[in-house]
């Protein structure tokens, strides 16, 4: 098939795939005589498996790990769940920094009247607020 039907198959847009292959993610695609690129049952198989773990927030490197040890019939399944129980770990961490972001705007904008007055308790302690590389 060609990548057309490739990215329809795995919902990974064309320049993707390119791009996986550019970096090596993916094995380069086989090429017809007039060289478009030709794809088999199983880059669609690998590309789904590249398109899950995107889907699940794992880094480009963090995919070539686990498609490293996808392809690694030896593997220990303790190595895979190491990997994402590390990712796990940067999920939550991620998490928890975007909740109290969120609870530090909440209770500025609980503060701010919202009315016609310039005064705005949100952009007072943006402006007072030091840099984080200000503070080191």
């Amino acid at each position: 098939m060609n990548i057309g039907e490739a990215s329809a198959r795995t919902g990974v847009s064309a320049k993707m795939i390119r791009y996986y292959e550019s970096i090596g993610l993916i094995a380069p695609a086989s090429r017809t005589a007039a060289q478009y690129r030709v794809y088999a049952e199983d880059d669609i198989h690998t590309l789904r498996f590249i398109r899950r773990a995107r889907d699940l927030g794992f880094s480009l490197e963090e995919t070539r790990a686990l498609l490293a040890l996808w392809r690694d019939r030896s593997r220990a399944s303790a190595d895979v769940k190491t990997l994402a129980m590390a990712h796990i770990r940067d999920l939550e961490a991620k998490a928890a920094e975007l909740q109290a972001m969120a609870d530090t705007l909440r209770h500025l904008a609980a503060h701010c009247h919202g009315d016609h007055r310039p005064d705005c308790p949100i952009l007072s302690d943006f402006a007072a607020q030091p840099l984080l590389a200000e503070k080191a």
